[in-house]
């Protein structure tokens, strides 16, 4: 098939700029901008005016609940949902049942998305310990021969800074990824927010900034011992910004997100026990989040991720504390991106990088721009089309949003994945 995406503002992440351009479809591949191709004859042809032309979204911490629980969703209905709200590209963390830790369940996460109909990418990142139990490092080297793009051990504690130290050499020998999400399990105890005096006057038990900057100091030193290149995933905390600034100052090969709902919530969003506000990590303070924002627009912080977590209804019905931490995220990732445009934190090529090419590179995936050559994942969005959410509408089969009731902008008109039209 070939396809002429016509008279759209096409959003160049990579030249951070945006111009009326056409761009050129043959086959999965994009053939050309601007210009056609000596002989180039549309089959297909998409009137994209008025509409933003953007790379397929590359989200780098989506659970999609299959295989383990697929009572909360499964590969075939959040990969749909995924391409209807522009994400083309999804790495699933290692903390399914069972575990990414062999060869085999990255076999099967890829047998169900074919099942499925590879409506997107779907990437695995795979354990760093067996069972992520933190004592017994996975075959790494055959995890990569087997496509896993890099290894973490979600969040999930080492039974001591030994291995885990073990764990990055390894990582490093074989070129490989360490993606860290700091957290020291003593300190994190019970806790389900942040320490504050939201956390005293509700009387619930709290997590305190040193649960994530202790762990975050251990890291960066391990970091700079073994030399492994380190992402560290959904940082909370004001000093956790500061910390992966001065580790970059430093020269360490050391990269970072945060997940988009910490960009735009705080501890006091909670209410009254307000369940749908529960994540981990918690939601932090404001002086929290203005520092992220910071991060953000100086690039200490690379990308953004959903952190897409679908529950079904009654894991949010329990009491806060025994309630499951998570929000279904992939229906706002793209209208809180244009919500940072709107409220002057970066420009529009600047946060659409955040969500495609600036993931992607760190992945090291053939995703997140628009030029000839590349995987023809594009997304045709529509910035002005104004909605209200509400959760028991999203595509994804997770209602559990934190931004019920919110006015959005933006809608995705069409999703191509391959120069396929998947949505």
């Amino acid at each position: 098939m070939t396809i002429l995406i016509k008279n759209g503002l096409l959003i160049d992440p990579v030249g951070a700029s945006e111009s009326k351009s056409d761009v050129f479809i043959d086959g999965n591949l994009v053939v050309g901008i601007g210009k056609p191709p000596a002989g180039f004859k549309p089959q297909q042809t998409i009137d994209a005016k008025g509409y933003w032309v953007i790379p397929g979204l590359v989200d780098g911490q989506a659970r999609l609940r299959e295989p383990g629980q697929t009572h909360k969703a499964n590969i075939a209905s959040e990969s749909a949902a995924a391409v209807k709200n522009g994400i083309t590209s999804l790495c699933i963390p290692p903390d399914t049942q069972p575990v990414i830790d062999n060869t085999a369940v990255v076999d099967l996460i890829h047998h169900r998305n074919a099942k499925a109909g590879n409506q997107c990418h779907i990437y695995t990142i795979g354990a760093l310990s067996q069972a992520l139990e933190g004592e017994h490092l996975c075959n790494m080297a055959s995890l990569k021969a087997n496509g896993t793009i890099a290894f973490s051990n979600a969040g999930r504690p080492f039974i001591n800074n030994l291995v885990q130290r073990r764990a990055m050499e390894y990582a490093a020998g074989v070129d490989m990824l360490v993606i860290i999400h700091p957290r020291d399990s003593d300190l994190y105890a019970d806790g389900c927010v942040h320490e504050s005096a939201v956390s005293t006057r509700l009387g619930l038990p709290a997590i305190p900034e040193a649960a994530e900057t202790a762990a975050l100091a251990k890291d960066i030193e391990l970091v700079a011992q073994t030399g492994a290149r380190t992402h560290f995933g959904q940082l909370s905390c004001a000093r956790s910004v500061d910390m992966i600034r001065q580790a970059k100052a430093n020269g360490l090969p050391i990269t970072a997100d945060c997940a988009m709902h910490q960009l735009f919530l705080t501890d006091h969003d909670i209410g009254e026990f307000d369940t749908n506000k529960l994540t981990m990590p918690p939601l932090r303070s404001q002086y929290d989040k203005q520092a992220l924002r910071d991060g953000v627009a100086d690039g200490t912080i690379d990308s953004i991720c959903s952190d897409h977590q679908p529950h079904e209804i009654d894991a949010k019905l329990r009491p806060f504390p025994s309630a499951e931490p998570g929000i279904s995220a992939f229906d706002t990732l793209l209208p809180l991106a244009i919500r940072l445009v709107e409220e002057n934190i970066l420009s529009i090529p600047a946060v659409i990088a955040k969500l495609s090419i600036n993931p992607a590179r760190i992945l090291g995936l053939p995703a997140g721009q628009i030029a000839p050559g590349e995987l023809a994942d594009i997304v045709i969005v529509d910035p002005d089309a104004h909605w209200y959410c509400e959760g028991k509408n999203f595509a994804s089969r997770g209602k559990n949003t934190a931004f019920e009731g919110w006015d959005f902008n933006g809608r995705v008109k069409q999703t191509l994945v391959a120069g396929q039209i998947v949505y």
